[in-house]
């Protein structure tokens, strides 16, 4: 039922633990050097950044809102900058973008 209202509300359901195996399985242990300057390139604000790192960790924007002491809707304003400024579909692309440049190492 969690899942379903997720998604409901517009989150996104990831795994952590599958995109740390599908990371590793690509061998991006360091990222490569492609994914790296893109997301060097992307202009990510402290902030974005942080929120990325945590949407890597496979947390929601409710929970993500409630580490950061700040309302959902601002943790959606910086998903929805962080996918724009990456040029990710969605969440689970900036995941794994944030993976395989080697920002968010798997474990």
């Amino acid at each position: 039922m969690h899942a379903v209202r997720l998604v409901a509300e517009g989150d996104s359901l990831l795994f952590p633990a599958a995109v740390r195996q599908l990371a590793a399985s690509h061998g991006q242990e360091g990222g490569n050097a492609a994914a790296r300057a893109a997301m060097e390139g992307a202009g990510l604000t402290e902030r974005e950044r942080e929120v990325l790192r945590l949407m890597a960790r496979g947390l929601s924007n409710a929970e993500i809102a409630a580490g950061l002491v700040v309302g959902t809707e601002t943790v959606k304003s910086h998903v929805s900058a962080v996918l724009a400024k990456l040029g990710a579909r969605d969440r689970t692309q900036a995941v794994i973008a944030a993976y395989e440049s080697g920002f968010v190492s798997p474990g």
